[in-house]
């Protein structure tokens, strides 16, 4: 029986809504939570990105700025830009879009954010706030991640999770997510030994390696949950031919586009796990909600103590 295919553009669609609706709530109390991007020089693909972010904040009602420095901008400058942010009443989140251009110490200027207004989650005061189960602000993509398990009434108390990626922004976050949760956690990584035995333990196989196709079906436990960050650009055509051999509609697309997305999971898993998330329509759509939820998060625990209705949410 082909896996149950977990639907994030509907779960995301969902916590879209829910934002809303607080942002609704919290206007009517007088405070509009508000969002600014920093992004520096011309990169298309991060143009794209931060198009969706600035569409997702006017359909959910947030307030967004967009900065844009230009791609000859020093560290110095950037931090000036951060310093005026982390001062300003009326911007709760700060993101700022990487990769920053090579002559930026890109370390320095994310650690320069206020951490009240990390919406991203990468500071190490919120890092170490999800390591000690305190309020903070949770990287977008983990806690989506999180949020499909969740909403897809998929239990994690006392499942075997493993995580394929160490990355800091994804791997590790879901990690500690998880094990909050109280699965029991290994995290996987270019170093462990015989990662297909590792991987077929899981419950919950969460796949964050950037590597297309990688986890085929030797990789998961018949009836598991699979969890596909991954995301991954196919032009050739035999590697198309390797992961999609026999699907007419990607490969009409292909003929036209000359490329399709893939994850770091294999097609073929879904003849093999309980449940999937699919690339496209997976965990990419939560990433962007979640943001919108970090945005309201961080104005609620700034600024809710201001507003009496707020303070309980």
């Amino acid at each position: 029986m082909p896996a149950t295919i977990l639907d994030g553009t509907r779960i995301a669609q969902e916590i879209r809504s829910e934002v809303a609706a607080e942002v609704k709530t919290m206007a009517a109390a007088g405070v509009r939570p508000g969002l600014a991007v920093v992004l520096v020089g011309h990169n298309p693909a991060s143009e794209i990105y931060v198009r969706g972010k600035v569409k997702a904040c006017q359909e959910v009602g947030l307030y967004s700025e967009q900065l844009t420095p230009p791609e000859s901008a020093t560290t110095a400058e950037l931090l000036a830009v951060i310093e005026d942010l982390n001062r300003r009443d009326d911007i709760d989140g700060i993101l700022v879009q990487l990769p920053l251009p090579a002559q930026v110490d890109a370390k320095k200027v994310l650690m320069a954010v206020d951490p009240a207004k990390d919406v991203d989650g990468f500071h190490p005061v919120n890092v170490g706030f999800l390591s000690t189960q305190r309020p903070g602000l949770v990287p977008c993509t983990p806690a989506g991640v999180l949020e499909i398990l969740k909403r897809s009434n998929i239990p994690i108390a006392g499942r075997e999770a493993v995580v394929v990626g160490r990355s800091d922004i994804v791997g590790k976050p879901a990690a500690m997510l998880l094990l909050n949760a109280n699965a029991t956690v290994t995290v996987c990584h270019s170093k462990t030994h015989d990662l297909p035995r590792v991987c077929r333990r899981a419950d919950i196989l969460v796949a964050a390696i950037g590597r297309a196709g990688m986890i085929t079906r030797d990789f998961v436990k018949p009836g598991a949950t699979v969890i596909d960050v991954g995301m991954n650009t196919v032009t050739d055509p035999a590697e198309f031919q390797r992961f999609f051999s026999g699907n007419s509609k990607r490969e009409e697309n292909f003929r036209k586009k000359g490329s399709t997305l893939i994850g770091d999971v294999h097609p073929e898993v879904a003849e093999i796990a309980g449940a999937l998330t699919p690339v496209p329509g997976g965990v990419g759509p939560l990433t962007i909600a979640m943001l919108m939820f970090n945005t309201v998060k961080a104005a609620k625990m700034r600024r809710g103590s201001r507003v009496p209705e707020l303070s309980r949410a």
